[in-house]
């Protein structure tokens, strides 16, 4: 959550990791939405929602070539834009802080904290009761983030 929005879910995984993984990268992708470069995108009036939508996932992935190349940004755009680099995608996201992070059940290891700092994560309330906390713990406090055991778990085997 980001400034009372949810930004990425992580639903229905088996895994943890994959769980939070999936949801950082949701989380990443909307971030790299509100950088100004993506935000200034000079898109054709007469664009609807779902393709300046669809262009914009497009133009944020390692395919941008796909709606820059000559012949096929006129279609979606007034002029060509500038390409968003991989370095200043990494920068944007090494910059964004204050995401808040909630789970139904316990984190059992910390790379599930490693990853969810990455993608600006300060903030977690969890239910707490693994074996590992006190390594959940651990992570947290290295990279400062704030974790509240909830002691309510809402996953069940």
């Amino acid at each position: 959550m980001k400034d009372g929005r949810t930004i990425g879910v992580g639903a229905g995984q088996q895994s943890r990791i994959h769980c939070t993984r999936l949801a950082g990268d949701k989380a990443d992708r909307w971030l790299l939405r509100q950088h100004p470069k993506v935000l200034a995108l000079p898109f054709r009036p007469d664009i609807r929602r779902p393709d300046r939508d669809n262009t914009v996932d497009v133009y944020l992935s390692d395919d941008a070539g796909k709606v820059l190349a000559d012949g096929v940004w006129q279609r979606y755009f007034v002029r060509k834009p500038e390409p968003f680099s991989r370095g200043e995608k990494k920068e944007w996201l090494a910059r964004q802080d204050g995401v808040s992070l909630g789970s139904d059940a316990f984190f059992p290891f910390g790379d599930n904290i490693e990853r969810a700092h990455r993608s600006g994560v300060r903030y977690i309330a969890q239910p707490g009761g693994s074996i590992r906390d006190d390594n959940v713990i651990e992570t947290c406090d290295r990279y400062g983030i704030a974790m509240a055991f909830t002691g309510l778990r809402l996953f069940h085997h």
